[in-house]
């Protein structure tokens, strides 16, 4: 069975998803027991916050892919609408700034988890 790309870019990102939420309870377990189990073991710099940075950038990163996969295609379905009737160029417009959101909110997300860390 030949599998296309989207379907192999879909399966590392929800494998990577899984693992993330496997390591999540670690995560934050580590953040609450306190600062001195932290400082005692390497300098304030556990798992913890390694995590959070690597969930921070795969936040903006697979937002990103997101975002340009779906915009390349309302852009080219888009352009041929405009190129055969000129009055939808709004609409197109409003549909190309859609996908944008999900990778202001990857952006947010990962500010967010880098004020954590």
């Amino acid at each position: 069975m030949k599998r296309s790309l989207t379907a192999k870019i879909a399966l590392v990102a929800m494998t990577v998803m899984v693992a993330l939420f496997a390591f999540a309870p670690a995560t934050f377990a580590q953040e609450e027991h306190g600062e001195e189990v932290a400082a005692a073991d390497d300098g304030g710099n556990g798992l913890g916050k390694g995590l959070m940075a690597v969930g921070a950038g795969l936040a903006v990163g697979l937002a990103g892919l997101g975002t340009g996969n779906a915009q390349a295609g309302v852009g080219a379905g888009g352009t041929g609408a405009i190129a055969e009737k000129p009055e939808v160029f709004t609409n197109v417009l409003i549909l190309f700034a859609i996908p944008e959101t999900i990778v202001i909110l990857g952006f947010v997300i990962g500010f967010m988890l880098f004020g954590k860390i």
